[in-house]
């Protein structure tokens, strides 16, 4: 069985418990829900289109849905769930069933002095076509294909303005649209997970 479909994702997730990382007092802490789904023999993951925003350093990426905990959340796992109920109208805990946790990602987003670490956190829908409706800061919802990601069929590379330079990254596209940074690292986690031969796209 290839290790992106659903039933070997989640017997992987069942044994892998993820590496700790060392943060410290400045530490800001968020979390992702990467949503899969079955799809004509597919294994689709969800993804956003932010919404353009001078306020948000990952503005107009592609990314999953979550955001930073807040004192309220009592988990991280809470705070991608919450995350998404409020970006995206997806209540996880009715429409979805966890499967596990992967490696925390450290963000230093180009031209902010703040230190993130983000955890994602991984479901399955257990609902055909729930309705979605994505708030202000959500553009679009898309949905990808990972055996074309992981086949490296979809692999690409997209020019990206950073720190007012225009610089050419790799990614996977998703639609009309490139899966790249922050986002792309946390799928070559996912895949590493899944596959220790695994050759990561973003370093």
């Amino acid at each position: 069985m290839m290790p992106i479909a659903i039933p070997s994702i989640e017997q992987r997730l069942s044994v892998y418990t993820p590496p700790a990382v060392a943060s410290h007092e400045q530490s800001r802490h968020a979390a992702v829900a990467t949503i899969l789904r079955e799809n004509n023999h597919d294994t689709e993951a969800l993804f956003i289109l932010r919404a353009t925003s001078e306020d948000d350093p990952w503005s107009g990426h592609m990314a999953f849905p979550g955001g930073h905990r807040d004192p309220g959340d009592p988990s991280l796992r809470a705070a991608a769930e919450r995350e998404t109920l409020e970006e995206i109208g997806l209540d996880l805990n009715l429409h979805a069933r966890f499967l596990g946790e992967i490696d925390a990602v450290r963000a230093n987003p180009r031209g902010r002095d703040i230190n993130i670490l983000v955890t994602p956190f991984v479901y399955v829908l257990e609902w055909e076509d729930p309705v979605l409706t994505p708030n202000y800061e959500v553009a679009d919802i898309l949905w990808g294909s990972l055996a074309d990601m992981y086949s490296r069929n979809t692999l690409t590379r997209g020019e990206f303005e950073v720190a007012g330079q225009v610089l050419e990254y790799p990614g996977f596209s998703v639609g009309d649209h490139v899966v790249w940074g922050l986002t792309l690292r946390m799928l070559d986690q996912f895949f590493r997970m899944l596959d220790p031969d695994w050759q990561v796209i973003y370093e």
